[in-house]
């Protein structure tokens, strides 16, 4: 017969108050294995029970977590994965209610026990809700000294399950807080990876710089023990090593060269999608699976290195790790080799402009030494020839035609002078506007033997903005320039001067001048140029010119007090 023992007022209230201060502690444990050992341990002392269990349910509503007190190894495994074949329990976890048996023989599986399936055991089960949704099951078995669980067993027990749901939300809410700000921490590191590298792979042009930097900032950020880089040969179906860092002493690949068709190297290449495998991996014969081992290699992996059109190479690392690159990783990966891809193209287009523009900057030096200097030398030789059948019939007139051929020879000194003045850097070195422009006046000056006068204030420069300074610079030096190739000027002058909120610069010469209409305003003329250089600061140009009456350039640009 079944003896229900009803507990007074007083024993109630003293184990509802010692529930309530054991369940205070609850709310402050954080971690969640920590939690349920704790509720489980309270279960045993709240209901006087032997042994007690607690499962919880992950988002799939199976059991995710199943953890126990007071049993031996061989009964119940302590660990976070649901134990197999529970019997009664497995049957009462998806109970909505509480069950409350008095007597129930151990079957084999109730508890994973097989060595007395003839004793009994008393069994409380009780569902912990949070609102509508349950979150997993107490479970408490063997009253202490061979008795039933009561019904005040069930209160107490319900009371500790509202409170247990209570702690488990808590604890699951800080998990995936936890979580959340790891996943945020590794996303903060990882956009400030891709920025720093994205600004320092804008500023480099040369593709050796380049790789080395991209590549050396994987294997540090990475923990990488092996990089290497493969970029795609002008037929586009070969892949060569450019660039190998880590070990000294080890390769990733047997090989150099690789065709599309052969290796992880070749696939990535041609399918354009990452590849990652485990070590040894055979079904790569290029691969150096033992040499890798043996150094404690666990994974390879391939990055295809793509622009806006293609894939320009591949980038392979090796790592110790033995833990396959998660998804973030794999996306970060994807983004460097996709950034480094973007940046090789930008690189080569860049070297491709500037070969560009030598060739055509050949071209025109060329076309304007033979349509001018040449062509003066071959005249000077046709008079100097003339000169040499009129010497012995006509003196006077051999001596005249002498005479002009020195003239076009300063003559065509004077242009190559001015194409050397042209074709020669020139830079603001440490001094300030008006002694800079001084010096180029003077250069100009005896190299074109034109009289060039320039005027300014001795003062009231000194702060102007460097790259004010500069621009005005470069834009008198292309005027004078100019100005020794076509302008055929007796006299220049150069003025500089400031009003409220400007500083200006006017370079005029007496020389023959041109048709603005016929004029065309194209990258590579120098008046072009000089419009460039006075927008890029907030400024203009001006031209008056007129031919026969020369030409005015006027040159303004911003500047106040606040600049100084």
């Amino acid at each position: 017969m079944i003896v229900d023992t009803t507990l007074s007022c007083e024993q109630i209230e003293d184990r509802l108050a010692a529930l309530h201060r054991a369940s205070l502690e609850l709310v402050q444990d954080i971690s969640i294995d920590s939690l349920l050992k704790r509720i489980a341990r309270i279960a045993c002392e709240q209901a006087g029970a032997t042994y007690a269990a607690i499962s919880v349910r992950g988002d799939d509503g199976q059991i995710a977590r199943f953890i126990s007190v007071g049993m031996d190894e061989g009964n119940v495994p302590q660990t976070n994965n649901p134990p197999q074949a529970l019997g009664l329990i497995d049957v009462i976890s998806d109970t909505e209610t509480p069950i409350r048996v008095d007597y129930v023989r151990k079957q084999s599986g109730t508890f994973e026990s097989d060595e007395d399936q003839t004793m009994t055991t008393s069994l409380l089960g009780m569902p912990i809700h949070l609102g509508n949704q349950q979150l997993g099951q107490i479970y408490l078995a063997e009253k202490v000294d061979s008795g039933t669980f009561t019904a005040d067993d069930e209160r107490v027990i319900e009371t500790l399950a509202a409170y247990a749901a209570v702690a488990i939300s808590n604890a699951h809410s800080y998990d995936e807080l936890k979580e959340r700000d790891r996943t945020l921490t590794r996303r903060n590191q990882d956009l400030a990876l891709l920025n720093n590298l994205a600004s320092t792979l804008a500023s480099i042009t040369e593709l050796d710089e380049l790789l080395r930097t991209a590549l050396n900032r994987v294997i540090n950020y990475f923990n990488v023990e092996i990089g290497e880089i493969y970029l795609s040969e002008e037929d586009h179906n070969t892949l060569y090593k450019t660039l190998g860092q880590g070990s000294a002493e080890l390769a990733i690949w047997k090989k150099d060269r690789f065709t599309h068709k052969e290796s992880l190297i070749g696939q990535t290449a041609r399918s354009g999608q990452p590849v990652s495998v485990n070590l040894p991996y055979t079904q790569d014969a290029y691969l150096r699976n033992d040499a890798l081992t043996a150094q404690g290699i666990h994974q390879v992996a391939c990055f295809p290195l793509t622009s806006r059109s293609e894939v320009l190479g591949v980038m392979s690392i090796a790592m110790a790790q033995e833990a396959p690159l998660d998804a973030m990783d794999q996306q970060l990966l994807s983004s460097i080799a996709s950034w480094v891809g973007t940046t090789i193209e930008n690189v080569r287009l860049n070297i491709q402009g500037r070969r560009l523009a030598v060739l055509e900057e050949r071209d025109r030096i060329g076309m304007d030494l033979h349509d001018g200097i040449i062509q003066s030398i071959y005249a000077v030789g046709l008079t100097l020839e003339h000169a040499r059948l009129l010497m012995s019939e006509e003196p006077e007139q051999s001596r005249k035609r002498i005479n002009q051929s020195i003239e076009d020879l300063n003559s065509t000194i004077r242009d190559l002078r001015a194409f050397i003045m042209d074709m020669r850097p020139r830079q603001l070195y440490e001094e300030d506007l008006m002694k800079g422009l001084q010096r180029l006046v003077t250069e100009f000056r005896t190299n074109s033997l034109v009289e060039t006068h320039l005027t300014g204030p001795a003062e009231g420069l000194e702060s102007l903005p460097d790259s004010y300074a500069i621009a005005l610079f470069h834009i008198c030096q292309e005027a004078l320039a100019n100005i020794a190739k076509h302008a055929q000027a007796n006299s220049v002058k150069v003025n500089v001067w400031t009003t409220s909120d400007r500083v200006l610069m006017e370079v005029h010469d007496d020389g023959r001048g041109f048709d603005p209409q016929k004029m065309q305003f194209t990258l590579g003329h120098g008046i072009s140029n000089m419009q460039t250089r006075a927008r890029n600061v907030g400024g203009d140009l001006e031209i008056t010119t007129e031919p026969g009456k020369g030409t005015t350039i006027l040159v303004w640009m911003p500047y106040t007090q606040e600049n100084d």
